[in-house]
């Protein structure tokens, strides 16, 4: 079958995110050729597994949100040391987006920097998490305030993981895919699978090439973020970080009407995108908790000039700071009454 190979140009730190059914095979070529050992960071349900020709140990972390924790890190490092794990060798994390976050935190900071090569399993690692460097751990106050950019020598997006991934897996993984038709207005429905995760990882690659440490333009891919990051710690983590960015963008939209950025047909558009096309929610639950969540959008990591969204308008769209909580009252009354 056809695989695509997409390249994250970032100089010496280029490497490449392969695209396919069975790609998992290929992983031997990602290995650093000095490396003797690896350990695979991966969960028991996941339905792939790659076989290493070097000598290699699995450690398995939890299902959960909670255990994209500190805690976790700490016992990975003390199963690196177990195992004999240089800075010569390799990690290897399979698994979705969490996986992927927290192998990558733990490569990167054992030995001040291990190798590390990523097999994503879920949607929404392949379109999104896995690709970019950004790794990153939860702590009380906030999700992700605990990380480090560190680049993976490889990324493997094997098709085949999809066949076993639950339903509600799919629908968050499509939340991330709704994003990139905004960013770039590509209709990717019109794509199958392989194709239209290629493209998404393409559109990454391109804005992580010339923003590697978000320092401008990278910060777009977290569009409808800023809240979706408030709506999963205020559900524990009970609403999936898709569903989550799904309602995000919604809200974002809304933002941007109230503040006059975009039109009530845009907002229509958004709609008919996220809810229609992509079989989306669209709103949070009646009972949620405003002030709550907008005390948790403070502490966001854009949040440096006051409430910062990444927002539509009429030149696209950018992020914008000093959001008034006006303005986010009025977002949040549109979309609890809006029909749709």
């Amino acid at each position: 079958m056809t695989s695509h190979k997409i390249n994250v140009a970032l100089g010496e730190r280029s490497y490449s995110v392969i695209v396919g059914h069975g790609v998992i095979n290929n992983i031997d070529d990602f290995v650093p050729k000095m490396a003797k050992r690896a350990v695979v960071v991966t969960q028991k349900n996941i339905s792939i597994q790659p076989t290493l020709k070097i000598e290699s140990t699995t450690v398995f972390i939890g299902d959960t949100e909670e255990h994209k924790s500190l805690t976790t890190i700490e016992m990975l490092a003390q199963k690196f040391a177990e195992f004999g794990l240089t800075r010569n060798d390799v990690v290897v994390g399979v698994g979705g987006g969490m996986v992927t976050d927290v192998a990558g935190f733990a490569a990167a900071s054992w030995h001040r920097g291990t190798p590390v090569v990523h097999v994503a399993t879920s949607l929404v690692g392949m379109v999104d998490a896995s690709v970019g460097g950004k790794t990153g751990v939860n702590i009380e106050s906030g999700k992700n305030l605990v990380g480090a950019f560190w680049q993976p020598l490889g990324v493997i997006c094997d098709l085949d993981a999809l066949k076993t991934l639950p339903p509600r897996e799919m629908r968050c993984g499509l939340g991330e895919v709704a994003k990139y038709h905004f960013l770039t207005g590509d209709d990717l429905l019109e794509l199958e699978m392989s194709a239209r995760i290629a493209r998404c990882v393409e559109i990454k690659a391109k804005i992580v090439s010339e923003d590697e440490r978000e320092s401008g333009g990278r910060a777009l891919l977290n569009y409808g973020h800023t809240l979706a990051h408030a709506l999963e710690r205020s559900s524990n983590f009970s609403m999936a970080h898709g569903e989550a960015v799904a309602v995000g963008m919604i809200f974002a939209a809304h933002l941007a009407h109230a503040m006059k950025r975009i039109s009530q047909d845009r907002v229509d558009e958004h709609y008919s995108v996220i809810g229609d096309a992509y079989g989306l929610k669209v709103k949070p639950d009646e009972t949620i908790d405003r002030r709550k969540l907008i005390q948790l959008m403070h502490l966001d990591k854009k949040a440096i000039s006051g409430l910062t969204f990444v927002l539509d308008g009429p030149s696209g769209i950018e992020v914008v700071s000093g959001v008034s909580e006006a303005h986010l009252e009025q977002a949040f009354d549109a979309m609890q009454l809006s029909e749709n």
